[in-house]
Protein backbone atom coordinates (compact mmCIF):
# COMPACT_ATOMS: atom_id res chain seq x y z
CA UNK A 1 0.00 0.00 0.00
CA UNK A 2 1.51 3.23 -0.49
CA UNK A 3 1.69 5.90 1.93
CA UNK A 4 -0.16 9.14 2.28
CA UNK A 5 1.73 12.40 1.34
CA UNK A 6 1.57 13.87 4.51
CA UNK A 7 1.70 17.65 2.90
CA UNK A 8 -1.48 16.54 1.26
CA UNK A 9 -2.95 15.19 4.19
CA UNK A 10 -1.90 18.46 5.91
CA UNK A 11 -4.08 20.45 3.36
CA UNK A 12 -7.20 18.13 3.96
CA UNK A 13 -7.07 18.93 7.64
CA UNK A 14 -6.96 22.46 6.53
CA UNK A 15 -10.02 22.18 4.28
CA UNK A 16 -11.88 19.87 6.59
CA UNK A 17 -11.70 22.95 9.53
CA UNK A 18 -12.76 25.56 7.44
CA UNK A 19 -15.23 23.46 6.12
CA UNK A 20 -16.31 22.97 9.94
CA UNK A 21 -16.11 26.67 10.64
CA UNK A 22 -18.70 29.65 10.40
CA UNK A 23 -16.07 31.99 10.02
CA UNK A 24 -12.88 32.97 8.29
CA UNK A 25 -9.65 31.70 10.58
CA UNK A 26 -6.59 33.01 11.29
CA UNK A 27 -3.32 31.38 10.41
CA UNK A 28 -2.74 31.38 14.39
CA UNK A 29 -6.59 29.46 14.82
CA UNK A 30 -5.50 27.35 11.62
CA UNK A 31 -2.09 26.18 13.41
CA UNK A 32 -3.67 25.28 16.91
CA UNK A 33 -6.80 23.44 15.87
CA UNK A 34 -4.74 21.22 13.29
CA UNK A 35 -1.33 21.00 15.04
CA UNK A 36 0.15 22.11 12.27
CA UNK A 37 3.45 24.45 12.67
CA UNK A 38 3.24 27.60 11.18
CA UNK A 39 5.99 27.80 9.52
CA UNK A 40 4.19 24.72 7.32
CA UNK A 41 0.56 25.69 7.36
CA UNK A 42 1.99 29.28 6.06
CA UNK A 43 3.31 27.28 2.66
CA UNK A 44 0.27 25.21 2.55
CA UNK A 45 -2.12 27.64 3.04
CA UNK A 46 -0.19 30.12 0.38
CA UNK A 47 -0.65 27.46 -1.86
CA UNK A 48 -4.12 26.41 -1.42
CA UNK A 49 -4.56 30.78 -1.68
CA UNK A 50 -2.68 30.70 -4.90
CA UNK A 51 -4.73 27.53 -6.87
CA UNK A 52 -8.45 29.04 -6.03
CA UNK A 53 -9.37 26.69 -3.11
CA UNK A 54 -9.15 29.37 -0.06
CA UNK A 55 -9.61 32.90 -0.39
CA UNK A 56 -7.97 35.35 2.42
CA UNK A 57 -10.06 38.30 3.69
CA UNK A 58 -7.78 41.51 3.02
CA UNK A 59 -9.63 43.16 6.17
CA UNK A 60 -8.28 40.66 8.43
CA UNK A 61 -5.96 38.46 6.99
CA UNK A 62 -8.58 35.08 8.04
CA UNK A 63 -8.70 32.62 5.18
CA UNK A 64 -12.20 30.68 4.07
CA UNK A 65 -13.55 28.40 1.38
CA UNK A 66 -13.35 29.61 -1.84
CA UNK A 67 -16.27 29.39 -4.27
CA UNK A 68 -13.89 26.97 -6.45
CA UNK A 69 -14.65 24.19 -3.79
CA UNK A 70 -18.51 25.02 -3.92
CA UNK A 71 -17.89 24.60 -8.02
CA UNK A 72 -15.88 21.46 -7.51
CA UNK A 73 -19.22 20.07 -5.00
CA UNK A 74 -21.71 20.80 -7.61
CA UNK A 75 -19.80 19.14 -10.61
CA UNK A 76 -19.47 15.98 -8.66
CA UNK A 77 -22.96 15.87 -7.53
CA UNK A 78 -24.68 16.70 -10.76
CA UNK A 79 -22.55 13.37 -12.18
CA UNK A 80 -24.26 10.91 -9.55
CA UNK A 81 -26.54 9.04 -11.83
CA UNK A 82 -28.95 8.31 -9.04
CA UNK A 83 -29.40 12.15 -8.39
CA UNK A 84 -30.19 12.87 -12.06
CA UNK A 85 -32.36 10.24 -12.78
CA UNK A 86 -34.34 10.60 -9.66
CA UNK A 87 -35.30 14.09 -9.57
CA UNK A 88 -38.31 14.08 -12.06
CA UNK A 89 -39.69 10.95 -10.43
CA UNK A 90 -39.26 13.25 -7.22
CA UNK A 91 -40.86 16.33 -8.36
CA UNK A 92 -44.04 13.13 -9.11
CA UNK A 93 -43.96 12.28 -6.05
CA UNK A 94 -44.58 16.13 -4.17
CA UNK A 95 -47.24 16.64 -6.80
CA UNK A 96 -49.12 13.16 -6.13
CA UNK A 97 -48.95 13.50 -2.40
CA UNK A 98 -48.28 17.16 -1.55
CA UNK A 99 -44.97 16.31 0.53
CA UNK A 100 -41.60 17.34 0.14
CA UNK A 101 -39.41 14.33 -0.60
CA UNK A 102 -35.44 14.16 0.41
CA UNK A 103 -32.56 11.80 -1.43
CA UNK A 104 -29.60 10.60 0.68
CA UNK A 105 -26.18 8.45 0.65
CA UNK A 106 -24.09 7.00 3.48
CA UNK A 107 -21.53 8.78 3.68
CA UNK A 108 -18.63 8.32 6.48
CA UNK A 109 -21.74 6.73 8.47
CA UNK A 110 -24.20 9.29 8.45
CA UNK A 111 -26.79 10.62 5.79
CA UNK A 112 -25.89 12.98 3.46
CA UNK A 113 -28.81 14.89 1.28
CA UNK A 114 -28.02 15.21 -1.90
CA UNK A 115 -31.66 16.35 -3.47
CA UNK A 116 -34.98 17.59 -2.38
CA UNK A 117 -38.17 18.19 -3.85
CA UNK A 118 -40.04 20.42 -1.80
CA UNK A 119 -43.98 21.25 -1.69
CA UNK A 120 -45.78 24.11 -0.60
CA UNK A 121 -46.68 22.01 2.93
CA UNK A 122 -44.43 22.95 6.44
CA UNK A 123 -41.86 20.38 7.86
CA UNK A 124 -40.68 20.40 10.97
CA UNK A 125 -37.17 19.52 10.38
CA UNK A 126 -34.93 21.86 7.77
CA UNK A 127 -32.88 20.13 5.54
CA UNK A 128 -30.23 21.30 2.66
CA UNK A 129 -28.77 19.43 0.29
CA UNK A 130 -25.38 18.50 1.16
CA UNK A 131 -26.26 18.27 5.19
CA UNK A 132 -25.80 15.48 7.39
CA UNK A 133 -27.76 13.76 9.96
CA UNK A 134 -27.43 10.81 12.23
CA UNK A 135 -28.03 7.43 10.39
CA UNK A 136 -29.22 5.13 13.17
CA UNK A 137 -32.38 7.49 13.65
CA UNK A 138 -33.36 8.25 10.46
CA UNK A 139 -35.56 6.58 7.95
CA UNK A 140 -33.23 7.44 5.07
CA UNK A 141 -30.46 6.61 7.03
CA UNK A 142 -31.72 2.87 8.48
CA UNK A 143 -32.74 2.00 4.90
CA UNK A 144 -29.32 2.84 3.97
CA UNK A 145 -27.46 0.67 6.66
CA UNK A 146 -29.95 -2.04 6.36
CA UNK A 147 -28.11 -3.54 3.33
CA UNK A 148 -25.04 -3.36 4.51
CA UNK A 149 -23.36 -6.66 5.99
CA UNK A 150 -23.10 -6.44 10.32
CA UNK A 151 -19.87 -5.64 10.49
CA UNK A 152 -20.04 -2.54 8.24
CA UNK A 153 -23.31 -1.73 10.81
CA UNK A 154 -21.06 -3.01 13.64
CA UNK A 155 -18.43 -0.57 12.93
CA UNK A 156 -20.41 2.53 12.17
CA UNK A 157 -22.37 1.90 16.01
CA UNK A 158 -18.60 1.38 17.45
CA UNK A 159 -17.13 4.73 16.09
CA UNK A 160 -20.30 6.93 15.68
CA UNK A 161 -22.49 6.12 18.53
CA UNK A 162 -26.28 5.70 18.56
CA UNK A 163 -27.12 8.82 20.64
CA UNK A 164 -30.55 8.55 22.24
CA UNK A 165 -33.00 11.45 20.54
CA UNK A 166 -36.14 10.95 21.69
CA UNK A 167 -37.78 7.94 23.93
CA UNK A 168 -38.29 5.94 20.79
CA UNK A 169 -34.54 6.35 19.77
CA UNK A 170 -33.25 2.53 19.10
CA UNK A 171 -29.69 3.07 20.80
CA UNK A 172 -29.32 -1.19 21.26
CA UNK A 173 -27.32 -2.66 18.75
CA UNK A 174 -29.19 -6.36 19.14
CA UNK A 175 -32.17 -4.44 18.74
CA UNK A 176 -31.06 -2.27 15.75
CA UNK A 177 -30.16 -5.52 13.64
CA UNK A 178 -33.72 -6.33 14.34
CA UNK A 179 -35.26 -3.33 12.52
CA UNK A 180 -32.68 -3.62 9.92
CA UNK A 181 -33.84 -7.12 9.24
CA UNK A 182 -37.20 -5.80 9.44
CA UNK A 183 -36.70 -3.25 6.90
CA UNK A 184 -35.05 -5.81 4.39
CA UNK A 185 -37.90 -7.65 4.70
CA UNK A 186 -40.30 -5.39 3.92
CA UNK A 187 -38.33 -3.32 1.62
CA UNK A 188 -39.27 0.13 3.24
CA UNK A 189 -38.01 2.00 6.50
CA UNK A 190 -40.18 4.19 9.13
CA UNK A 191 -38.93 6.56 11.74
CA UNK A 192 -41.21 6.39 14.80
CA UNK A 193 -40.15 9.71 16.08
CA UNK A 194 -37.07 8.71 16.32
CA UNK A 195 -34.94 11.92 15.97
CA UNK A 196 -37.81 14.19 16.38
CA UNK A 197 -41.01 14.30 18.33
CA UNK A 198 -43.93 14.44 16.36
CA UNK A 199 -42.02 13.59 13.17
CA UNK A 200 -42.60 10.27 11.24
CA UNK A 201 -41.38 9.48 7.63
CA UNK A 202 -41.23 6.52 5.40
CA UNK A 203 -37.85 5.79 3.43
CA UNK A 204 -37.09 3.32 0.03
CA UNK A 205 -33.50 2.38 -0.88
CA UNK A 206 -32.87 3.01 -4.48
CA UNK A 207 -30.51 -0.22 -6.05
CA UNK A 208 -27.67 0.01 -8.81
CA UNK A 209 -26.74 -2.92 -11.58
CA UNK A 210 -25.04 -4.60 -8.54
CA UNK A 211 -27.93 -4.86 -6.04
CA UNK A 212 -26.50 -2.02 -3.92
CA UNK A 213 -28.32 0.50 -1.89
CA UNK A 214 -26.38 3.30 -2.95
CA UNK A 215 -29.16 5.67 -2.12
CA UNK A 216 -32.41 6.35 -0.61
CA UNK A 217 -35.73 8.40 -0.52
CA UNK A 218 -38.15 9.59 1.91
CA UNK A 219 -40.99 11.24 3.04
CA UNK A 220 -40.81 13.04 6.87
CA UNK A 221 -43.86 15.12 7.95
CA UNK A 222 -45.72 15.43 11.07
CA UNK A 223 -48.30 13.06 12.81
CA UNK A 224 -51.21 14.05 11.50
CA UNK A 225 -49.94 14.10 7.91
CA UNK A 226 -48.03 10.43 8.18
CA UNK A 227 -50.94 8.24 9.11
CA UNK A 228 -53.72 6.16 8.20
CA UNK A 229 -54.24 6.12 4.00
CA UNK A 230 -52.11 8.78 3.68
CA UNK A 231 -49.32 7.48 5.17
CA UNK A 232 -49.57 4.59 2.73
CA UNK A 233 -50.11 6.34 -0.33
CA UNK A 234 -47.42 7.95 0.36
CA UNK A 235 -44.96 4.91 1.02
CA UNK A 236 -46.51 3.17 -2.00
CA UNK A 237 -45.89 6.76 -3.94
CA UNK A 238 -42.20 6.43 -3.08
CA UNK A 239 -41.64 2.13 -3.58
CA UNK A 240 -43.21 2.92 -7.39
CA UNK A 241 -40.52 5.42 -7.83
CA UNK A 242 -37.59 3.37 -6.25
CA UNK A 243 -38.64 0.68 -8.43
CA UNK A 244 -38.66 2.23 -11.59
CA UNK A 245 -35.07 4.25 -10.56
CA UNK A 246 -33.55 1.38 -9.70
CA UNK A 247 -34.77 -0.56 -12.94
CA UNK A 248 -32.83 2.87 -14.98
CA UNK A 249 -29.75 2.41 -13.09
CA UNK A 250 -29.53 -1.37 -14.24
CA UNK A 251 -31.55 -3.36 -11.31
CA UNK A 252 -32.55 -6.59 -12.48
CA UNK A 253 -33.77 -7.77 -8.79
CA UNK A 254 -37.31 -8.06 -6.69
CA UNK A 255 -38.58 -5.67 -4.74
CA UNK A 256 -40.40 -6.65 -1.47
CA UNK A 257 -44.19 -5.65 -1.38
CA UNK A 258 -43.73 -3.25 -4.66
CA UNK A 259 -47.17 -1.48 -5.48
CA UNK A 260 -46.85 -0.33 -8.85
Amino acid sequence: MVGNIKSIVKAGSIIDLLAESSEPLSLGTLSQQTGIAKSTLHGIVSTLVNIGYLHQVPETGHYHLSVRLFEIGSSISNKWNERQIASPYMQRIVEDTGETVHMAVLSEGEVLYINKQESSRSIQIVTATGAKLPAHCTGLGKVLLAWLNTEEVRHIYQTKGFARFTATTITNFEDFLEELEMIRDRGFGIDEQEFMDGLRCVAVPVFNYLGQATAAMSISGPLSRMNGESFEFNKNSLLKASYEISERLGYQGTFARMVV
